[in-house]
């Protein structure tokens, strides 16, 4: 038997907009219980690098199977529908994909972006396996046709105790993935401020700029922020998707203070990298 999860999900938000739409759940149910709705995800809140608002409602089932453990396959279905519950069996592609689909731990340990395939009829299906037992949270990022962009979160439990790290900013940021030494700026950290995130890229051994970076999902990169609770998403793409460093610039806006865990993912050499960062916006 599959668990099913009912979610609806607001309309999306220029990146700069100061406000956030919730997003309301579609029953009263409890996540995790078989075959019920889940609860409001009270507090989600979804921000896009780009798109026009529209009032369009969509729901998203996320279907898995009863007694998730880790360390295994698990087979992900995800439905999209209307609001008077029909399938949405066209999407628009958003940088390269129908779906992009982000899958976090409750402790933001740990972090992927993958990408369901859509079977024609208003499914989305994938594998996951999750590392840890503990809670996940998964997003689902999509383009109805001819609509806007729009995110749905829900929560999964996973049997099995989680990694339980504890969230904390980062003294120094400054990472140093695959020997691509990666630093982050950061200017007009406040709430609701139009702030400014620059990645800059350098050999690790020489010191030399990276000025190579090659298009991941067409662009220079992508950026997720999350807060420590999983509650406020934003998916911020670049201000200059073409840009190949050894510089990439990403403008956003935090709806409110808090820590805030972020991932910018490029790609250099035929290499995915993922470089995490954790800040502190000030209230």
């Amino acid at each position: 038997m599959n668990r099913l999860f009912l979610a609806s999900v607001g309309a999306t938000l220029l990146l700069l907009h100061s406000s956030c739409s919730p997003l309301e759940s579609g029953g009263g149910g409890h996540a995790g219980e078989a075959g019920h709705a889940s609860a409001p995800a009270a507090g989600d809140h979804a921000h896009h690098g780009g798109g026009e608002a529209s009032n369009t409602l969509n729901r998203a089932v996320f279907s898995l199977p009863e007694g998730v453990a880790p360390g295994k396959p698990t087979p992900l279905a995800i439905g999209i529908q209307d609001d008077a519950g029909q399938p949405v069996k066209a999407f628009d592609v958003n940088h390269e994909k129908l779906m992009h689909l982000i899958v976090v731990s409750e402790d933001l340990s740990h972090f992927e972006h993958l990408h369901p395939e859509h079977d024609g009829e208003g499914t989305f299906r994938i594998d996951l396996t999750f590392p840890t037992g503990g809670r996940y949270k998964l997003f689902a990022d999509f383009v109805p046709e001819g609509g806007a962009q729009q995110t749905v979160g829900e929560w999964v439990d996973v049997q099995g105790e989680g990694a339980a790290k504890p969230i904390e900013p980062d003294a120094e940021l400054a990472k140093t993935v695959d020997g691509n030494a990666v630093e982050l700026a950061i200017e007009g950290l406040a709430p609701n401020a139009e702030t400014m995130l620059t990645f800059s890229f350098r050999d690790a051994a020489s010191g030399a700029p990276i000025d190579d970076l090659e298009p991941y999902l067409g662009a220079v990169g992508h950026v997720v922020i999350l807060s420590a609770d999983a509650e406020t998403y934003l998916h911020v793409h670049p201000a200059d998707e073409s840009a190949t460093g050894p510089e990439a610039m990403f403008h956003t806006s935090f709806p409110a203070g808090g820590t805030y865990k972020l991932w910018g993912q490029f790609q250099h050499e035929g290499r995915l990298m993922t470089v995490p960062f954790v800040v502190n916006v000030p209230k």
